[in-house]
């Protein structure tokens, strides 16, 4: 038969590209936000565990740290949204970075006087300000291309937060936890004015490394002023100016995003809080220097996972792959909690890679097939992040009361079965059923 003869066949239709070629440059520079709100962020987990010595606090009180911060995020994510209706996402960009470098900024303030409720407001600017952040670049990552490749695409964009998060603990190892270290025996046997002149020297160790991150975002700031955001499929829509923000919660996924939403950021931050408190109540000699080293290592596990979970929920898919992750975390919450030594620290570094695609995972599902609602629901979403105001504490209050950390592993583990119960449904929100 002659090939002319051959029938002819359509090729196969291609599946569309995470990041269309068009927008691969917004696409790189509004990722870079996702870096440096990760930074905050992770720098969050050395301070929880620089201030109990620095400030002689309990590790409840230290995890006011995470209090401050995340209801920082919740009063900003409503203000943030109704800005960004208005003026768009880059303007909510340019806010959330001025309001972040003056919260830097306020570090060195604070560690002069010593203050802890200073140090909080610094904390709690920050976190004011990377709520715009998010408010505005999660949104416009999912809308810049394809539907069909949402979830991927805030993934793989998150994986510059994982970069992040690696960094900010390095940092806090490197820069914070600098000044040398004492055990809790020798602080408490030191004389008054030695035990003052130590602990000036350890609040100030927070000077530099916040004063350089104030500086950096300024300068972040200024690039951004001047490139031009290419527009998105929700900006300027009437309908969105007009709906009030709480109609889209008619929307039975975007109920559960919001709840799923709160119970993951919950359980990540519970974790990474007090990643370094768990490793040395099991292995006492451990330095805290060593032990910042090794949650940014698990950090890096995050980052890898969200490289390679950009691309595995394509070939899986998002919603399987969500199940298969929270129920592996909540397998390694439960050694945590059970192990002793080397084994229960393994398992909770673990945990940072099968987070990976959570948070974006989460995201994407709750605002899918939402239209002009999109910018409704986005603040609804961030709001959600006051999980991770609520679960530290809740945690450092068992392990004030039980005198160990291992038992409150137990409500990370609850956490992540609520994104397991996400993860089941997925596939229906994925088709719009609810």
């Amino acid at each position: 038969m002659a090939e002319a003869d051959l029938p002819s066949r359509a090729p196969p239709p291609s599946s569309p590209p995470i990041v269309e070629k068009r927008y691969r440059i917004v696409f790189w520079l509004v990722g870079s936000l996702f870096f440096s709100w990760a930074i905050a962020s992770s720098l969050n987990d050395v301070l929880i565990r620089h201030f109990q010595i620095a400030l002689s606090i309990t590790k409840l009180q230290a995890s006011l740290v995470q209090f401050a911060f995340y209801i920082g995020y919740f009063c900003a994510a409503i203000p943030a949204s109704l800005l960004n209706r208005r003026y768009g996402y880059k303007t909510g960009i340019l806010i959330g970075l001025y309001l972040y470098a003056a919260g830097a900024f306020l570090f060195y303030p604070a560690s002069i006087t010593r203050d802890y409720m200073v140090f909080l407001f610094a904390l709690y600017t920050i976190a004011f300000g990377l709520a715009f952040l998010e408010t505005s670049a999660n949104p416009y990552i999912v809308l810049l291309g394809d539907p069909e490749t949402s979830a991927a695409r805030l993934t793989l964009a998150q994986s510059l937060y994982g970069l992040g998060a690696v960094t900010g603990p390095l940092i806090g190892g490197i820069f914070i936890f600098s000044g040398g270290e004492a055990s809790p025996e020798a602080i408490r046997a030191m004389p008054a004015q030695a035990l003052n002149a130590f602990q000036a020297a350890q609040a100030a160790a927070v000077q530099g490394p916040y004063l350089v991150i104030g500086l950096v975002i300024c300068v972040l700031a200024f690039a951004i002023a001047r490139i031009h955001f290419p527009d998105v499929a929700n900006a300027g829509s009437a309908v969105k100016r007009r709906s009030p923000i709480l109609r889209v919660l008619r929307h039975n996924s975007l109920r559960w995003a919001i709840a799923t939403q709160f119970a993951y950021v919950g359980a990540q931050v519970g974790i990474w809080s007090f990643f370094i408190d768990f490793s040395r109540e099991q292995l006492p000699q451990l330095p805290d220097r060593t032990a910042a080293f090794a949650l940014s290592t698990s950090l890096a596990l995050l980052m890898i996972g969200r490289f390679s979970g950009a691309f595995l929920q394509k070939k899986i898919g998002s919603g399987r792959l969500l199940a298969i992750y929270a129920a592996i975390n909540i397998l390694l919450c439960v050694i945590a909690a059970l192990a002793s030594g080397w084994a229960a620290i393994a398992a909770l570094w673990a945990t940072s890679f099968f987070m990976s695609i959570m948070f974006p995972s989460i995201f994407a599902f709750g605002i899918r097939g939402l239209g002009d609602e999109t910018e409704l629901a986005v603040p609804l979403l961030v709001m959600a992040i006051i999980g991770g105001a609520v679960v530290p504490p809740a945690m450092g209050l068992m392990s004030d009361h039980f005198g160990h950390l291992q038992y409150a592993m137990a409500l990370p583990a609850l956490c992540f079965a609520v994104c397991l119960a996400f993860a089941w449904r997925a596939p229906r929100f994925a088709r719009g059923q609810g």
